[in-house]
């Protein structure tokens, strides 16, 4: 069991707070997406977003979780193509748009771990919020993989 300042609360409160933003917008983006691939990424990233959000809860009740080990998936994602070929551009823009919005969310998120992580004195809570900081820059590399692929970029 850690104790945790009122600082380290409002951090990780607002650290939770972009964790449930996050989750909300993968879910649009799931059901806004044309592309099966792109919804499934969503979804998977959603997931991530889910595990990050329930960490924080822990840290709350004064407990460091452990499991998130960093980015893995982002190395590993090999997406298909979709938008080569015959497709409907639309598709392609609504597509398109989605994911850069993506990317620029996991930017910020990414930011505010590597920010706030320096404001707690637990080791064991840095390594924490540095693996959830690398698990966004992970976020953003797949969705980048996906737009890469599919010539969005």
């Amino acid at each position: 069991m850690i104790n945790i300042s009122e600082k380290e609360r409002f951090l990780i409160q607002d650290l939770q707070d972009q964790e449930k933003l996050c989750i909300d917008k993968y879910t649009k983006n799931e059901n806004s997406a044309k592309d099966t691939e792109l919804k499934n990424l969503f979804n998977s990233i959603k997931q991530e977003e889910q595990k990050h959000y329930d960490s924080l809860g822990q840290l709350l009740n004064g407990t460091v979780p452990s499991g998130n080990s960093g980015n893995k998936a982002g190395k590993e994602y090999n997406p298909t193509a979709t938008y080569v070929g015959s497709f409907n551009q639309a598709d392609k823009d609504n597509d398109e748009f989605l994911c850069t919005d993506a990317i620029t969310t996991e930017k910020y998120v990414a930011s505010a771990y590597n920010f706030d992580l320096f404001q707690f004195g637990n080791s064991d809570v840095r390594k924490l919020l540095n693996n959830i900081e690398t698990e966004e820059q992970g976020h953003a590399e797949r969705i980048y993989k996906y737009k890469t692929v599919n010539q969005m970029v």
